[in-house]
């Protein structure tokens, strides 16, 4: 039956908030509600407005509702210099997927360079007194992050990917953050690993003082101290450092090959260092030897490399709950989340990948032994 919002004077017009109100037998103020604060409408109320938008068509007025709520309807982030290697398309995956979920709640994503911390924190102060954001997302986040504490100090409202590491108020729920349990992953992976029954599985990993690097070794030494009671001289002689990168990776496990340590496995901090690992033992001979790498980039997957995958489409869906709420559609407050719900870390999945010789072993019952976060490909 023809509308106000299919037909008016002979033509075809958009169908506004009167037109689902009517569709939907609610009252424009309830429609605004769903748009707006959906969480103050019971479900079902929502539902039925939902669906009333979607039949008529209705798409809210971003200019308009921006004036009306003095909200820009976008967050920032700090577009990082480009990386270099495998591990570069980490943050390239995150954007996509934070991207797409924030298109989903009528939002937009403002991208920004920045040299340093200092100018990045001068970048928000411009941006938030020029009303250009609601809110930002950090990444890359350090140890005393000047840049965390400068947004709790501001109250701008804000999440970071990534741990505020060595921060005294970590747990402060004004500090909102997401991150994914190194720790975790890699204690799977090196797990997985002992499993199959190898038992001198070494740590190849960034120099200590990286927060994300030293939680990532740490779920390696945990497995391996409650495997094999292992102390701190015998972890250190399985312990490989390098900086990132695959050239850095390969020539410190040949030299660790030539040095005749008697490795079984080697669990890597990332994908950039697994593959260089891989390439250095397949050059001294070892075609078969099992490497497990952190990050499952696209180029793992290519030479079949068995990975950690940080699913960042999770991580990108968990910023903006933290941010704007369940099913918000504008930034809370600095200071609105609870105590309990102020931080998110999520569960990694390793990627078992058959073409790497990492399938999982065969159990006494002649099922394979898979974690719910353990899958396996075929290559």
């Amino acid at each position: 039956m023809p509308t106000s919002a299919t037909v008016q004077g002979g033509g075809a017009q958009l169908p506004t908030v009167d037109d689902v109100a009517a569709r939907a037998g609610v009252s424009r103020q309830t429609v605004s509600n769903v748009l707006n604060s959906p969480e103050v409408v019971r479900p079902a109320t929502r539902n039925r407005v939902q669906l009333a938008i979607d039949e008529l068509g209705y798409r809210p007025h971003a200019s308009a509702r921006r004036l009306r709520t003095r909200q820009s309807s976008t967050i920032g982030i700090r577009l990082d210099p480009v990386a270099g290697g495998i591990s570069g398309s980490i943050l390239d995956r995150y954007l996509h997927a934070l991207v797409a979920h924030a298109d989903g709640r009528s939002m937009r994503i403002t991208l920004f360079t920045a040299s340093d911390p200092a100018d990045e924190i001068a970048h928000y102060a411009r941006l938030r007194d020029g009303a250009d954001i609601d809110g930002v997302v950090v990444t890359a986040t350090q140890y005393d992050d000047p840049r965390i504490e400068w947004l709790a100090r501001e109250r701008m409202p804000f999440v970071a990917f990534g741990r505020p590491w060595g921060a005294e108020r970590a747990d402060d729920p004004d500090r909102l953050w997401v991150d994914v349990d190194g720790r975790a992953g890699v204690r799977a992976a090196t797990e997985h690993l002992i499993g199959r029954g190898l038992t001198r599985i070494g740590f190849l990993g960034w120099p200590a003082g990286s927060g994300t690097g030293d939680d990532r070794r740490s779920g390696w030494e945990a497995a391996m101290v409650t495997a094999f009671g292992l102390g701190a001289s015998a972890l250190a002689e399985l312990t490989i450092e390098a900086t990132e990168g695959v050239p850095n990776a390969r020539i410190a496990v040949e030299r660790l090959l030539a040095s005749g340590a008697g490795l079984d496995a080697l669990v890597c901090a990332s994908d950039a260092l697994g593959l260089g690992a891989m390439m250095a033992v397949r050059e001294a001979g070892h075609p078969h030897f099992p490497v497990i790498g952190f990050d499952n980039t696209p180029v793992a997957k290519a030479v079949g490399l068995s990975s950690v995958d940080q699913r960042l489409d999770v991580v990108a869906r968990a910023t903006l709950e933290l941010l704007m709420g369940p099913e918000g559609t504008r930034v809370l407050p600095h200071g609105s989340a609870a105590a309990d719900a102020a931080h998110r870390l999520i569960t990694p999945q390793l990627i078992v990948r058959r073409s790497s010789h990492l399938a999982p072993v065969e159990e006494a019952g002649g099922s394979k032994a898979f974690d719910h976060n353990e899958r396996e490909q075929e290559e």
